[in-house]
């Protein structure tokens, strides 16, 4: 297995993606601005997750500033999509991975909601407490946002498609008796749409995404835990995986395991393999890039989730 080496540990590899991404976002959207002028929805609101200090999963608790940020299109259709970017738990690569994918949403009417998730160093609890904590946000909101509560989905890129996937299968259906009226609702995507995901952190993992969310000596049970292929059950929302074949840093074995472990369970989903692209899908453009779009769309509005 082709081990990356952490992102947090490797700065200069690190900042040449994300100008990347930030000069990828820029270019798109000078293409698309003139097109969508004239049906652009409200401006995109940043809202903090937490009121001050943030849960850390152990009883503890920081202050921190994780936020999203809502895209709302012009003429919604009823569907939410919370965007966790990847970055191997050591970065948020929130250009291609995370606005970007909020213009595209936003072009098919469905709420683009950007995740800026805590980065773990070793607590592993800690990004899918944010996730969660969106995905009530978003269904709080749902009726002042134009979304069906019930058609609130997350899509993840990477380790953001780890964050997605742990999301899908470490869920409540909500808290009755809670203080907080956030945590009353449930955390459950409707469903989950995961492009070249870490999903494992076992053998066929990424080193620098395990090292990064459980630290450098986890013990089997966490890793257990937090591979998600072991937790799917009948209650994990349908689920579309795409993945190229030639994906030398994570793996399609990552998408393989979940869509089987999502077989036996009876759980609908679809796999799409694709034939290249490698990790970020010849840099987030072009044909396979272009195909879990197109697809992933097709299959939400056959199995009920957009109109």
């Amino acid at each position: 297995m082709n081990q990356a080496t952490p992102m947090r540990q490797d700065p200069m590899r690190w900042r040449a993606r994300r100008a990347m991404g930030g000069l990828l976002t820029v270019v798109a959207s000078l293409l698309v601005a003139p097109l969508m002028a004239a049906e652009a929805g409200p401006q995109p609101e940043r809202i903090p997750l937490w009121s001050g200090q943030a849960p850390m999963g152990d009883g503890t608790s920081v202050a921190a500033d994780p936020a999203i940020t809502v895209h709302r299109p012009a003429k919604a259709n009823g569907t939410a999509m919370i965007i966790c970017p990847g970055g191997g738990y050591g970065g948020l690569v929130t250009g291609p991975e995370g606005h970007g994918i909020a213009a595209w949403l936003n072009g098919h009417g469905i709420v683009g909601v950007v995740l800026e998730y805590r980065l773990p160093n070793g607590h592993a609890a800690v990004p899918l407490l944010d996730a969660q904590r969106a995905i009530r946000i978003v269904r709080a909101h749902a009726q002042e946002w134009d979304c069906d509560p019930k058609r609130i989905g997350i899509v993840g890129f990477s380790a953001g498609g780890h964050l997605a996937s742990t999301a899908a299968t470490h869920f409540d259906g909500g808290k009755v008796a809670a203080t907080d009226p956030l945590d009353r609702l449930s955390s459950r995507p409707d469903f989950a749409v995961l492009v070249y995901p870490v999903i494992t952190l076992g053998e066929k993992g990424h080193g620098g995404t395990r090292a990064n969310l459980l630290g450098p000596h986890p013990t089997p049970q966490l890793l257990a835990l937090y591979s998600n292929e072991l937790q799917v059950t009948d209650q994990t929302p349908p689920t579309y995986l795409a993945h190229a074949k030639d994906d030398s840093m994570v793996p399609p074995d990552n998408s393989q395991m979940f869509y089987l472990a999502l077989q036996a369970h009876h759980v609908p989903a679809k796999y799409l393999e694709l034939p290249s692209g490698n990790h970020g899908l010849n840099g987030y453009h072009g044909p396979m890039w272009d195909a879990w779009q197109t697809g992933s769309l097709e299959w939400l509005a056959a199995i009920g989730m957009i109109k």
